[in-house]
């Protein structure tokens, strides 16, 4: 028999809840939200079409110079619109300049290239590490005002590379060695946008990425709107994250619809002691009106959190299907401060768990440790930058807090809620409101403080109720 519970706003000074935190979760947009995306689009049309450069649309002739030499000559002219006949485009690495439309349309497949060795390495970052690593397919370096449009596909082709990967992390597992795996298997990305400013991604499919799909990277006013991802088609891709916004500002993300194998919508800061280092934060997102079917979480933050996440705006989103909802995770050498995140008018459809937070999450990947035997002399630089300790041990540890969760109906969830805070630092200021779950179970909350709840109700089939330890200020 469902047992039915409800976890009401109790008033006054234990809660600290007032009319500024209904405010908050008010559905009033912050001024900012409206400054997000891209605000300038490429100026120049004239015509660059690829075939006029040697290209070849039979999907077996490599065409990566071809398709380069007409990008190369449109940016000599000034900028415009770089085309392809219909057909499919096989490719390795191309690189898009200042005032250039790359527009893919209905009828044009590019094929990205199974061989490696089409994709040279750039100093990039890639899961927080600062690194060597394969170029993209399609790569926005340094550039600004730059579009790729249209609603053609580009299937990457990223199999070889997933396999490749499961064969070396099972190696690498039986030498202690989790914690480096993705980081020595190179796989290409599909699109990085890095350290450029005005640009739009509108419109296209893609399919099969070999790693993350789409990775905005040190930029800001960046537009992502209509992609559809579909990573697993023949398989299902490791770390084939749909949209992963890593230290970038006044992003716009909208109408997308996501299938993929690991995070659907990703927001990150950098990892560790290197992402302290850098210490840039991702801020000034808006995530709305998408779907995420498979894949790991529909709005994920972290684990890389070191640079900061905050300001966040997701609103008008369903899950169907996707292991976790609202998810949030962090370790506790990561530090940063994820704040002021607002989450609202959700769907979502058997879904994993629907509320995840995690200060501790997944050991076997998030901490480094050298197994014996190796010498420290001739390990990879990012092996070192993996192994470099943060000191002091505090400055590693995650900070969550004004998290506010409203309209969010959820429905066939496996756990409506899952919260590890840590003792040093516990998950403070949650605010819900508004919200039904149906779950097989309720789930816990561990060291948390000072949340409060309007009209919340949760559905627990097992007749259990949440498990709360650790923490101040909750009554349920």
């Amino acid at each position: 028999m469902k047992i039915y519970y409800y976890l009401w706003a109790v008033v006054g000074a234990l809660l600290l809840f007032d009319n500024d935190v209904y405010a908050a979760i008010a559905d009033t947009e912050p001024a900012w939200v409206k400054n997000a995306g891209a605000h300038h689009l490429p100026e120049k049309h004239n015509i660059f079409e690829v075939t006029a450069y040697g290209a070849v649309n039979d999907g077996k002739t490599l065409d990566t110079k071809f398709i380069q030499n007409a990008i190369d000559d449109c940016s000599a002219r000034g900028g415009g619109i770089v085309t392809f006949a219909p057909g499919k485009y096989l490719t390795g690495a191309i690189y898009l300049k200042q005032n250039i439309q790359l527009q893919i349309a209905k009828g044009v497949e590019l094929l990205g290239s199974q061989d490696i060795d089409d994709y040279p390495e750039i100093p990039t970052r890639v899961a927080g590490i600062e690194m060597l690593w394969p170029s993209a397919l399609i790569n926005v370096l340094h550039q600004h005002k730059v579009s790729i449009t249209g609603s053609g596909i580009i299937n990457a082709q990223g199999k070889p590379f997933w396999d490749k990967y499961w064969q070396m992390r099972k190696d690498y597992e039986a030498k202690g060695l989790r914690w480096i795996v993705d980081y020595d298997v190179k796989r290409p990305r599909v699109i990085l946008v890095s350290d450029a400013e005005d640009v739009t991604l509108s419109g296209v499919t893609i399919e099969q990425a070999g790693f993350w799909t789409v990775q905005l990277l040190y930029s800001k006013f960046i537009t992502v709107d209509g992609l559809t991802i579909l990573n697993n088609i023949d398989g299902h891709g490791p770390s084939t994250d749909g949209i992963d916004v890593d230290s970038s500002a006044d992003a716009l993300i909208q109408n997308c619809d996501i299938d993929c194998n690991d995070d659907n919508f990703c927001l990150k800061a950098g990892r560790d002691w290197d992402g302290l280092r850098v210490n840039r934060p991702t801020e000034y997102v808006v995530i709305r009106n998408c779907i995420s079917r498979a894949g790991s979480g529909l709005l994920t933050i972290g684990s890389e959190t070191s640079g900061n996440v905050q300001h966040v705006w997701a609103t008008h989103l369903s899950a169907i299907g996707t292991k976790n909802g609202l998810n949030i995770k962090s370790a506790i050498t990561r530090g940063g401060t994820v704040a002021d995140i607002h989450f609202q008018h959700i769907e979502m459809k058997d879904v994993g768990t629907a509320i995840a937070i995690n200060m501790n999450w997944n050991p076997a990947y998030s901490y480094s440790a050298l197994p014996a035997g190796y010498d420290t002399a001739h390990i990879p630089p990012h092996w070192k930058k993996m192994l470099t300790k943060v000191e002091p041990a505090e400055k590693g540890i995650p900070h969550f807090h004004d998290v506010y969760i409203s309209d969010i109906h959820v429905s066939g969830a496996k756990q409506a809620i899952s919260v590890t805070g840590l003792p040093k630092s516990l998950v403070t200021g949650f605010h819900f409101q508004d919200v039904s779950i149906q779950a097989k179970s309720a789930g816990n909350i561990s060291f948390a403080s000072n949340w409060t709840f309007d009209r919340v109700l949760i559905v627990a089939e097992d007749g259990g109720t949440v498990n709360i330890n650790g923490s101040e200020h909750i009554k349920m």
